[in-house]
């Protein structure tokens, strides 16, 4: 993909739902997310969807994954730096930041991958929320 094209094709931060965020992106930027979100949905099937911080965004025991659309280029939020890290070599091909993996349409990522961030983000979440509850059930 050239640095000029242009992925999103309106604002889409207002979105309502997913569909809405998904229909205001061009047609290249919609094929990719929507194959992304079908990924996310497959790993984390339990998993609710919507809009979080004018994104799309699924929730799993908390705050799960999330993806956008940017002027050159689509996100993946793993929404953990423990995670990324945990990736090391598995995500050199793809630029990074402290929570976001960022592909273009033409090079999307690979289903397996999705498929680990996902497990691995469903993983934390139980064991915070098992935390979280056992910190609860302790008596003072």
């Amino acid at each position: 993909m050239k640095a000029t094209t242009k992925i999103a094709a309106k604002k889409t931060s207002s979105a309502k739902d997913v569909d809405a965020y998904l229909a205001a992106l061009s047609p290249d930027a919609r094929a990719a997310l929507t194959k992304l979100r079908k990924q996310i949905r497959a790993a984390a099937y339990n998993a609710t969807e919507g809009i979080s911080w004018g994104m799309p965004s699924f929730r799993l025991e908390g705050q799960l994954v999330g993806f956008a659309a940017f002027k050159d280029h689509c996100s993946f939020f793993p929404m953990s730096v423990e995670v990324m890290d945990a990736l090391g070599k598995e995500i050199e091909p793809y630029r990074t930041s402290k929570g976001t993996l960022q592909f273009t349409t033409d090079r999307p990522l690979p289903a397996a991958l999705v498929r680990k961030i996902v497990k691995a983000r469903i993983a934390e979440n139980k064991a915070a929320r098992t935390v979280k509850t056992a910190r609860a059930d302790k008596p003072r």
